[in-house]
């Protein structure tokens, strides 16, 4: 196989995604199981000196990534067109609307609040007051991030599954796409709308938001088997 056909390029493509993915994932999964514990332990001096210096660092990868990832699973749609009438298509088009709103999560919620909480880190280690705002923006970021957790686990099932266990093009797939929107839609109006609620208890811990991400993987393609008749 020449690695410029077209097959080559959907590879190098496929290639490019995995390594932007697992790095988008990983620091997803480094920020909410292992950061944000630390955080909560550390003293006042030690979370300043991670906030002003390590944080950036890591959100620079971290946002990066997360758009590369997009991009180069873009590409490779466009490329194998990817439909929303046969089984492949619907099965992975269903992760790529997860991992969709993910980046959105990442550019236009925890980027911006992260860096309002990075600027009053460094005012304050400056001599100057910190940043009343700073907290509330933690707050958001903090429950955005924990939102891509649970998001990213329906997202990984059904990208798996498009190869492997693809969903039943053949049902109502109409109502799957509206009730995938729904889902789509009452978990990100959890992430930003209010900041504290019965809803946003489940993932306030590490084995809260986890097994909340299971839970919905396995809810939301209970639903898609219920609406596409499986």
């Amino acid at each position: 196989m020449a690695l410029f056909s077209d097959a080559g390029i959907q590879f190098l493509l496929r290639w490019i995604h995995f390594l932007s993915g697992i790095t988008w994932i990983g620091l997803l999964y480094y920020f909410n199981f292992v950061q944000g514990p630390f955080f909560a332990e550390a003293d006042a001096s030690t979370k300043s000196v991670a906030t002003q210096k390590l944080v950036p660092r890591a959100l620079w990868w971290f946002r990066w990534a997360a758009a590369l990832t997009f991009l180069s699973g873009l590409a490779i749609l466009g490329l194998r067109r990817a439909s929303w009438s046969d089984p492949w298509g619907m099965t992975i088009l269903s992760g790529a609307a997860f991992g969709t709103l993910m980046l959105v999560n990442v550019w236009r919620v925890i980027w911006p609040n992260q860096q309002v909480v990075i600027a009053s880190a460094v005012a304050t280690a400056g001599g100057g007051q910190p940043n009343p705002l700073a907290a509330g923006a933690a707050r958001r970021a903090f429950l955005a991030s924990r939102t891509n957790v649970v998001l990213s686990f329906p997202m990984l099932f059904f990208m798996g599954a498009a190869s492997h266990f693809p969903l039943n093009a053949l049902g109502n797939r109409m109502l799957w796409g509206i009730a995938l929107l729904v889902i789509l839609a009452l978990l990100e109006i959890n992430a930003l709308v209010g900041s504290t609620g019965p809803t946003k208890k489940p993932i306030e811990t590490v084995r809260g938001v986890i097994v909340t991400g299971f839970v919905t993987a396995v809810l939301v393609y209970w639903i898609a088997q219920v609406t596409l008749g499986a």
